[in-house]
C-alpha cells in the first residue's frame, strides 16, 4: 500500500506521542514546513537543533563549541541539494579536529559540487589542497572524494610521492590509484603484505584496473559465486552491516537478521526476482579464510564486505569505515553476477549511506525503510542536558542527531521510501519527517518465515529444556521451580531493549516469589562492551535478592531455530505455563514478538511503536507501558493476574493473527510490487532507460 503525505499532514503535530512538544521535531518543522511554532531551547538539545535547523536564527550561538557550530553548518550545506563552490567545501574540511560525523556531512555536500562544471573546479581545488600536504586524515578524505566521483587531481606518481602516513590513509591512496590509468603498477604486491585484509584490498584494486589481472585472482576467488553473468529479470540487494546477520540476538544483530534471511528466500520464490544479495560484513579473520559470497538458499547469496577491524561495526565506528565500505560495495556491484537493479537499506547509519553511495554510482535504484528512530525518543532521552555538558551523555545526543541527519540523506537519495505500519498510519512518520510532504511512502507489512519441523527437533528441544531446568550451577533454573509460570524475553542485550528494567519491574512487583524469568540475548563468545555492561547490571541486581537470583536465568543468544523450538515447547507445557514479554523502550515492529505469538505463547509488548499495529490489548496479547519501571511492574502484575482461560484465548488469537496477516510471503509480495513500480521506467520492455542503470548498464563509478 502506498500513501502520500500531504503538506497539512507533514506540518501538523502528531496526534499523540512526544513529537508534538519535542524541540527537535519543532525545529525540523521550522526548517522544512516553515512552521513558526519552534521556540529557542536553552538546553544542549535545543541549542544544537536550532543551530542545525534554524537558518539565520541558528547561525551563531556562542554557547556552543566551534565543532558544534561547524557540524551544523556542514549539514546545512549538504541539505541544500545544490552545488556548493569547491573552495568552500575544501576550506570546511581543512580543520584538523573534524569528527567522523562531520566528514559524513562533508562527503554528502561534495556529491553535487564534484559534478559542477564537469568536475573541473573540484579537481583543481582538491589538487591544491593535496599539494599542500594537509595531513593523513584530510588527505585520505580528499583522495576518497576524488575516487568516488572519478576525479584525477593527482597523477599516480604525484599521489605516491605524497603517500600519507598511517594504515587508513595508505588504503585510501591504494583505492585512488586503482582508478587511475597506470596507477596499479605503483601499488604494493598483494603477496608481500602481512595481513589478509590488505592482500584482498590490493587484489581488488588490481581487478578493478584489469578484471583479468593475475594479481586480482585473490579477489575473484573470494567472490567466485558472483563470477557468472547475473540472471534475469531482477536482482535485489539488501544490507545489514551493523551486527552479524548469522548471529541474531548478539551485539547489534536483532530481528532484522532473521527477517532478511527469510525475506531473501521468499523474494526469490517469485519468478520476478532472480537473485537476492544480502550484504553483511567480513572481519579480517574471515577475509583470510572464507569465500565472501556464499549461497544460502535457492537464489540468495550472503555477501561479506571486508572491514578493517576485528570488531563488529556499530553506530559509533561505522562513519570511520564509510568510504572503504562504499568502495568495496561498488567493487562487488561491478561483478557480473551482482549488478543489482535495486538496493534496499533499512537503517539510518553510515554503513547504509555507504551502500547508498555505491548504488548511485552503479546506477541502481535505492529503497530506504524510513522510521522515526531515534527521532521519537530524543527529547525524553536528552532533554535538560546543560549546554556545557560533556562526556557520554553529550556524545550520545550528538550521535543521535547524526543518525537523524543520515536518515535525512537517505530519504533525499531514495527512489522508494518504505515504512512499517504503525498506529495512527503515517501520522507519526510525517511529524518527524516534514520533508515527506507529497512524497509517496510504501507502507510495508512485516512478517516472519513459517516454522517448518525438521529431523532432530525433538532431541534439540529436550536438550534445551534440560538446560533450562538443569539448576543455577548450569546457568538454568532449579527443577523445583518448573511448576511456576515462566516469563520469557528474547532479544539483543542492549539498553533500548530494557532487560534491566524488566528484572527491576519483576522484582518490584514481587513476581520473583511466584514466577521464573528467562532472558535470552547477547553474544555467547565475544560480548560487546554494551552487552557486558547490561549483563553486569542485571547480575548485580539479582545478587541483592537470593530468591530472584535463583529464579532468573540469563542465556546468551541462541540460533533462531532453537529459540522457536523452545517457545513451542513452553507453549505446549500447559495453559499459562509461559508468557512472552518484550520490555523494550520501543519496537519498530517486534519480529521476536510475532515469533512468540506464532509459537502459541500469550505475548505482551510495548504500547509505543509498531506492536500496537497488531496487538489489541486483552484480545490477542497485552500492551505494556514500558516508559518506567513502575509502569512495567504494574503491567506485568496485570498480565499475571489474567485468568487462565483468557490467557489461552489471547494465545490462540495471537497465533491466528500471525498466521493470517504476518507471513513472510505477504511481505515479499508487497515488496516485489513496490520494487517493480520503482523500476518501471528502467524495465519497461526489458530495457534500461536512457539514464542508464539496472542490470544491463555498466557501473558509473
Amino acid at each position: 500500500m502506498t500513501h502520500h503525505l500531504t503538506p497539512a499532514e507533514a506540518a501538523a503535530p502528531p496526534r499523540s506521542g512526544p513529537a508534538d512538544a519535542g524541540v527537535l521535531a519543532a525545529w525540523r518543522r521550522f526548517h522544512w514546513a516553515q512552521d513558526l511554532s519552534a521556540v529557542p531551547g536553552g538546553d544542549l538539545l535545543g541549542r544544537l537543533a536550532q543551530a542545525e535547523y534554524g537558518g539565520s536564527w541558528g547561525r551563531f550561538d556562542a554557547v556552543l563549541s566551534v565543532a558544534d557550530r561547524r557540524t551544523a553548518g556542514l549539514r546545512q550545506l549538504a541539505r541544500r541539494e545544490r552545488a556548493v563552490p569547491a573552495r568552500v567545501l575544501a576550506a570546511a574540511g581543512a580543520a584538523t579536529d573534524l569528527q567522523s560525523w562531520e566528514r559524513t556531512a562533508l562527503a554528502e555536500a561534495w556529491e553535487r559540487s564534484a559534478r559542477l562544471d564537469a568536475g573541473a573546479s573540484a579537481t583543481a581545488e582538491i589538487r591544491r589542497r593535496l599539494l599542500a600536504d594537509p595531513g593523513p586524515a584530510q588527505t585520505a578524505f580528499l583522495l576518497d572524494v576524488a575516487d568516488a566521483h572519478g576525479l584525477r587531481p593527482l597523477s599516480p606518481a604525484e599521489a605516491v610521492g605524497r603517500a600519507p602516513a598511517g594504515r587508513r590513509a595508505a588504503h585510501a591512496l591504494w583505492r585512488y590509484l586503482s582508478g587511475l590509468p597506470g596507477g596499479v603498477a605503483l601499488l604494493p604486491d598483494p603477496d608481500r603484505r602481512s595481513d589478509g585484509y590488505e592482500q584482498l584490498l590490493l587484489s581488488a584494486c588490481a581487478h578493478r584496473s584489469d578484471p583479468g589481472a593475475p594479481s586480482g585472482r585473490r579477489f575473484r576467488t573470494a567472490f567466485a559465486a558472483l563470477a557468472a553473468p547475473r540472471p534475469r529479470p531482477l536482482v535485489v540487494a539488501q544490507s545489514m552491516l551493523l551486527g552479524r546477520i548469522e548471529e541474531p540476538g548478539a551485539g547489534l544483530s536483532g530481528g532484522m537478521s532473521v527477517l532478511l534471511t527469510g525475506l531473501g528466500e521468499a523474494l526469490t520464490a517469485d519468478a520476478r526476482i532472480a537473485r537476492v544479495l544480502t550484504l553483511t560484513t567480513a572481519r579480517p579473520d574471515e577475509v583470510e579464510h572464507h569465500a565472501l559470497a556464499q549461497p544460502t538458499g535457492r537464489s540468495q547469496l550472503l555477501v561479506g564486505l571486508p572491514v578493517d577491524t576485528p570488531r563488529p561495526l556499530d553506530p559509533h565506528t561505522a562513519a570511520e569505515h564509510q568510504a572503504a565500505l562504499a568502495w568495496w560495495t561498488a567493487r562487488v556491484f561491478e561483478l557480473p553476477g551482482a549488478r543489482p537493479d535495486i538496493v534496499h537499506v533499512r537503517f539510518a547509519d553510515d554503513s547504509s549511506l555507504a551502500v547508498a553511495r555505491a548504488a548511485r554510482a552503479h546506477g541502481a535504484k535505492l529503497a530506504f525503510t524510513v522510521t522515526p528512530d531515534p527521532h521519537r525518543t530524543i527529547d525524553e532521552r536528552h532533554a535538560g542536558l546543560p549546554p556545557e555538558q560533556t562526556g557520554d551523555a553529550a556524545r550520545a545526543l550528538r550521535l543521535d542527531l547524526h543518525r537523524v541527519f543520515v536518515a535525512d540523506r537517505l530519504v533525499a537519495r531514495a527512489d522508494l521510501l518504505v515504512a512499517m505500519p504503525a498506529r495512527p498510519g503515517t501520522g507519526e512518520l510525517a511529524a518527524h519527517f516534514p520533508q515527506l510532504a507529497d512524497r509517496p511512502v510504501h507502507v510495508q507489512p512485516e512478517g516472519i518465515a513459517p516454522f517448518r519441523p525438521a529431523a532432530g527437533d525433538g532431541a534439540t528441544t529436550l536438550d534445551l529444556l534440560a538446560r533450562l531446568y538443569g539448576g543455577t550451577g548450569a546457568g538454568g533454573l532449579e527443577a523445583a521451580d518448573r511448576g511456576l509460570p515462566l516469563l520469557l524475553c528474547v532479544g539483543r542485550l542492549h539498553p533500548v531493549k530494557q532487560q534491566e528494567h524488566l528484572v527491576r519491574a519483576w522484582m518490584l512487583a514481587g513476581l520473583h516469589h511466584r514466577t521464573t524469568l528467562l532472558l535470552i540475548g547477547g553474544s555467547p563468545a565475544d560480548p560487546t562492551a554494551v552487552e557486558t555492561d547490561v549483563r553486569s547490571r542485571i547480575a548485580e541486581l539479582l545478587a541483592t535478592d537470593p530468591v530472584a537470583g535463583r529464579r532468573a536465568a540469563l542465556w546468551p543468544a541462541l540460533p533462531n531455530r532453537q529459540v522457536r523450538l523452545l517457545e513451542r515447547a513452553l507453549a505446549q507445557a500447559g495453559p499459562g505455563a509461559a508468557l512472552y514479554v518484550c520490555p523494550s523502550a520501543k519496537e519498530e515492529f517486534g519480529l521476536a514478538v510475532l515469533e512468540a505469538m506464532e509459537a502459541g505463547l500469550a505475548a505482551a509488548a510495548p504500547r509505543r511503536g509498531g506492536a500496537s499495529h497488531y496487538l489489541r490489548d486483552g484480545v490477542n496479547g497485552r500492551l505494556l507501558a514500558t516508559e518506567s519501571v513502575e509502569g512495567l511492574a504494574e503491567g506485568l502484575s496485570s498480565l499475571l493476574a489474567t485468568p487462565t482461560p483468557d490467557l489461552v484465548a489471547m494465545a490462540r488469537a495471537g497465533a491466528a493473527t500471525v498466521r493470517e496477516r504476518f507471513g513472510i510471503d505477504t511481505v515479499a509480495a508487497s515488496l516485489t510490487r513496490a520494487y517493480q513500480a520503482a523500476l518501471e521506467p528502467v524495465h519497461r520492455d526489458g530495457c534500461p532507460d536512457q539514464e542508464g542503470g539496472g542490470a544491463g548498464a555498466p557501473p558509473r563509478g
